[in-house]
Order: C-alpha cells, then structure tokens, then sequence
C-alpha cells in the first residue's frame, strides 16, 4: 500500500481503456450481489450525518439516504435480492482482500493483492461545508501493479427497497430518482442502465486512477486534484479529532477506534448520538430479534457523556449533555421516552417490511421502535448521571435547566416503586427489577449531589429521605440470603447481568462480600469465559439470543474495581480479540464469537472505553475502587 502517494499526489493521467457498452453488456451478469457477506466483513464510513457499510468485498450494502435514520438506499445486507447496494470488483485471480482505514479516521481502504495485479480502493463520505450541506460518497480506485479489469454495478432501492428508481444517462452520468430524491453517479465509464440500476466495465493499469460519486444531484463535480484535496481534508478532520484524545494508555488502538465510531454516530446538527447503525439485523440467528437502533436512547447517555469526558472531548459531552437537558425541559411533569429520534421527536412506530428477507433469514426485519411506548424506569438514573458528570467535569447547568430536572427528580421519587420493562426492554409483562430500583436510586443520589455542589436549591428532606428508602428496599427485596447474592426481580432467584452496574455506579462498593458473591453468581451462570450473556430466562421471544458485548466489559471493569487484575486484564485481551479486523464491534456475539445485532454499536464501544480506561489505571496503581 502506498498511502502517503494515495492521499497526498495527484492522480495519474486517466489513460484506461473503457469497453464498449456492447461489451460490458455481455461482461456484465444480472445485477445481483455475492451474498451472504457475514457482518464482521464490514467497515463504517460517515459524515457526521449518516454512514455506510463497506464490505471486505468492494460492496457498499448499507446506507440510508440523506440522514442516518432516513429510510436506506442500499440494504442488500438484509436482502440480497431486492435491498440494493453498490459493488466494485476487480477480477484478480485467488485475490487476497485486506481492509483497513487510514490511521486514526474514519476514511476507509479496501485492498486486493493477486500474484501479479494489486489494486485498492479509497472510500469516504466528505463532511458537508454546512449543516444541511449537500451529501456525497466518493470512492476511489487506484491499481498498483498490473492490469485489471473492474466490473461497477450500483442499483439503489429507495424507501427501504420498497421503490425502484427509474434510471437515465445523460452526458456520461447515471441518474436515478424516485419523486423528488435524485441520486447522480459519476465516473468517466460507460454506464449500461440494467433493471433499476447501471454496470459498467472498465480497465486500469498500474498507475492509474478512477474516482466515482456518488451524490445527491446538487452542485459541482470534483474530478481529479479536487478528489485528492477532499481525501486530504477528510482525513484531515478526523485525524485531527482523534489527537484530541488524551487517552494515552494501553489499548489506546481500540480506545481511539471506539471514539472514531462513536464520533461517527454524532449527528453535527444536533448533537445527539445514534445506538447504532443498522436496523434489522438479528440478536439471534434466524429469529424474530430484529430491531431498529438508529435512535438515541436516554439509557446511553451517561455512559455516552463519560467515555468522551474520560478521553478529553469536552465538546461533544457538553453537546450531548444539551441535546440530553432540552428533553427534560420538553418533558410532560417529569416524565421522558426512553428514546427518541436524533432531532428529538418522538420515535416513528414499529412497522415490518415483508418484502425483505432479512440478514440471515432473519424475519420480521423492522424499522421503527415500539419501545419507545414503554416504562423502563432505569432512564432516570442514567439521565441525572449524565447531568452530574457533565456539571462535574465540565459546564454548569442553567438555571431553566435545573428547574426542568427537579421535576424529573420529583416524578422519579413518586413511582420508583412501579413495575416497568427494564434495562432490556421485555416485551412480557412488567416487573419490579433490580436495575431499574438501582438506577433510581442513582437519579436521586446525583440529584442531591448536584444540587448540593452547586448549590442549587432542591427539596433535600425529601430526596434524601427517598433515596434511603430505595437503597433499603433493595436489601430489603433483591437480595436473596438462601442464595447468598443479589437476584434480578423482586423477591426472585435469577440473575441478570445488568445487575453488573451496582459497583459501578457506586450503590456498593466493588470488594463488598455482598456483591463479590453476586459477580462469582453472575461469572458461573452467565459467563463463558470473557462473554456474558444478559440473562437466561424466557423473554417471550423465539430464538436465543447470543452474548451481550456491553456486559462483557462491564465484567472486566468489575473485576479489574474488584481487584482482580490479572483475570479483568486477559479477559480484557480476550475481547478485543473478538473485534473485527478493524476493531469495530456490533451489539452481540454468538457462541462462535461472530457478530450478531446491529453494527457499529455505540454501547459496545462505550463500555470498551470505560474497562480500558479503568483496568488502564488499576494495573498501573493510579485508581481506588471509587474511582467513578
């Protein structure tokens, strides 16, 4: 790989040879990808607006068109057959295909190496000049040895694949719409319009190089030095935001990726941060566990705020941290959704698409969530942390702001004792958990704090008097003396491991009889080695679902605030083994370690973040057990 030429020389003149459309007429098969292409296979690339998925391949089959939870244009990740996407493949015989991103971006390269041909491809979606500036994606081709032949074939479905475009070329361009949405595909090839989409054959030779656009039909087209100047300045941004990271410690290649796929999941316009970027794919092979993840959940905030606190991103937490008050200034006496839409409207209702065959098999694939409709009490514990580490470490809070917060406070300490769905959203009926006790509790507990650093007035007597009534309700009822550790539901005998939180939100601390006895429980029943499943009980649900990323690390960090060191850190090595090749994680894994879940998930990258960062400093003697 030549990277320093590929992002810094101008490219070389375009001398290939373009086949006649005749020819690639013949060359060119029905427009129908190679599938399956496992999940793990893929890298993400973004604009702060939406991202795309690039398969080891060459094929971009994800990308929703023009924002992140805007309805996809390519999905043959989901449906081989009628989701759409956008392929490149050179014909190089028993080729090698790597794929990496230029160090420290999110500016992806995907390479193949033959005996005697080697070519590589550059892709990225440049960030917009404005705001609601014009979107493009730009891929580059470049051929470092030999002669090859490429075959392209882009054939976009609009609305989830629910519509065909029609298909024009006009002065070498192809144009495809449906409605008012317009997309323009540029490359100097001769196009062949084929079934709602193009192909196109063409050769390079070493030394040369092709670039194609995508957009969205709206301005001038960059062609050759202009290309090379917006790969620079693409790279440019985000290699400039990775140096901002103070994180200097060990696995700082992991740590500064799950920033970058953190960052990526920002929408610039509002400051809100996607759970992921997909929709649909499966939490269980072949199953019904299929789920829409392009929203912000109020669950991640706190997690969300403190990982980019802990790695020196002041802006975006503080960013979040507004985008995260205006809900509580919008809120109805207190009360929140668990989620919303990443402009902050409430999230579209759950609907199927039939016609889709799904990841795997997988059906219902399902956009829209209807968990938003439901009471999960734990968003208000993880809400008033998020507030109290942003008011901590960075800006204090309006006083518009704090009024908004006591009525959130005020309605949490009437109806902490409610049943509700939980940390995992259960679609069976509502019970009283332990981590929803647990995480009001912790919204009281950082209410007081709050109020009392910064000296706000507050009702103490009654949110103290509150927050003691819910810690001794959970000694009361959740721990089982038969059992000798802590249980999941009221007055139960299971376990869970969200219930992995209670140290480190600092309701008990981490070298506690109480609960160690509960994390040697949780390690016995719920853990393979360094994975952890969530729980093992019916949920109501076909299929069963793999282990949870997220629980995974917060294992590590528990065991690495209990002190055990050694076993938290090969645990820790354990798992960022399980990282793609380009240590991107999805939400869970399967028995085999593959990938199962929506991709890249931001609560796997969170909790990454946040074991790295505090086994880091245990294994250097720089923190206590209470280090938050």
């Amino acid at each position: 790989m030549r990277p320093a030429a590929a992002l810094t020389e101008a490219p070389a003149e375009r001398t290939h040879a373009l086949i006649s459309s005749r020819d690639a007429a013949d060359l060119s098969a029905a427009i129908k990808p190679t599938v399956p292409r496992p999940l793990s296979d893929h890298g993400a690339i973004g604009n702060l607006r939406t991202l795309a998925l690039v398969a080891r391949d060459g094929t971009i089959d994800f990308l929703c068109w023009p924002y992140l939870d805007s309805p996809s244009i390519f999905a043959a990740l989901l449906d081989a057959d009628r989701g759409g996407a956008f392929e490149l493949s050179p014909k190089i015989k028993n080729a090698r295909c790597l794929q990496l991103y230029v160090p420290e971006s999110n500016v992806l390269t995907t390479r193949w190496l033959g005996e005697s041909q080697s070519a590589q491809v550059t892709d990225l979606m440049p960030l917009p000049q404005e705001v609601d500036g014009p979107l493009s994606l730009i891929r580059r081709i470049e051929v470092s040895r030999g002669e090859i032949e490429f075959e392209l074939r882009c054939w976009p479905r609009f609305d989830y694949a629910r519509q065909k475009p029609d298909v024009t070329i006009e002065d070498g361009q192809a144009f495809f719409s449906v409605g008012d949405l317009t997309l323009r595909l540029s490359a100097p090839v001769s196009f062949v319009v084929e079934n709602g989409g193009v192909s196109a054959s063409f050769r390079l030779k070493a030394g040369e190089t092709l670039d194609i656009v995508l957009d969205g039909n709206a301005g001038d087209l960059p062609e050759g030095e202009a290309v090379t100047a917006i790969i620079q300045q693409t790279v440019s941004y985000w290699q400039g935001w990775a140096k901002k990271s103070t994180y200097r410690g060990r696995w700082r290649g992991a740590v500064t990726r799950s920033a970058l796929a953190l960052k990526m999941l920002t929408s610039e316009k509002y400051g809100s941060i996607a759970a992921a970027g997909t929709f649909g794919l499966p939490e269980a092979p072949g199953g019904e566990r299929n789920w829409d993840y392009r929203a912000t959940w109020i669950r991640d905030a706190s997690f969300t705020i403190y990982a980019l606190m802990r790695l020196g991103y002041q802006d975006e937490a503080n960013a979040f941290t507004h985008w995260l008050t205006e809900r509580t200034e919008r809120s109805d006496d207190g009360q929140l959704q668990i989620m919303y839409g990443l402009d902050g409207r409430r999230t579209p209702r759950e609907i199927e698409l039939p016609h889709l065959s799904g990841y795997g098999g997988a059906r219902p694939v399902r956009i829209g969530n209807d968990a938003a409709g439901q009471v999960q009490l734990d968003i208000y514990g993880e809400l008033l942390d998020s507030i109290y580490i942003s008011n901590k470490y960075g800006e204090a809070i309006s006083h518009r702001n704090w009024s908004g917060v006591r009525e959130v406070v005020d309605h949490v300490c009437e109806i902490w004792q409610e049943p509700d769905a939980g940390i995992w959203e259960m679609r069976s009926e509502p019970s009283e958990q332990l981590h929803s006790r647990l995480m009001c509790w912790v919204a009281v507990d950082r209410a007081v704090r709050l109020a009392q650093k910064r000296s706000l007035s507050a009702p103490f007597g009654r949110w103290i008097e509150t927050r003691n009534a819910i810690s001794e309700n959970i000694w009361q009822n959740f721990w089982n003396e038969k059992l000798g550790h802590f249980v999941h539901t009221k007055g139960g005998d299971n376990l869970d491991a969200s219930m992995l939180m209670m140290p480190l939100v600092r309701f008990i601390s981490a070298t506690d009889p109480a609960w160690l006895s509960t994390l040697d429980a949780i390690s016995a029943e719920l853990a393979d080695g360094c994975l952890v499943m969530r729980y093992r009980r019916d949920d109501a649900l076909d299929g069963q679902e793999g282990y949870f990323a997220a629980c995974s690390f917060w294992f590590v960090e528990c065991l690495a605030r209990a002190g055990r060191l050694e076993e938290a850190r090969i645990n820790m090595e354990k798992l960022l083994q399980l990282g793609n090749h380009l240590q991107l994680y999805s939400e869970e894994f399967d028995a085999r370690g593959e990938f199962l879940g929506n991709f890249p998930q931001a609560f796997t990258h969170l909790a990454l973040i946040s074991a790295a960062f505090y086994l880091d400093g245990a294994l250097d003697g720089r923190f206590s057990q209470w280090r938050p």
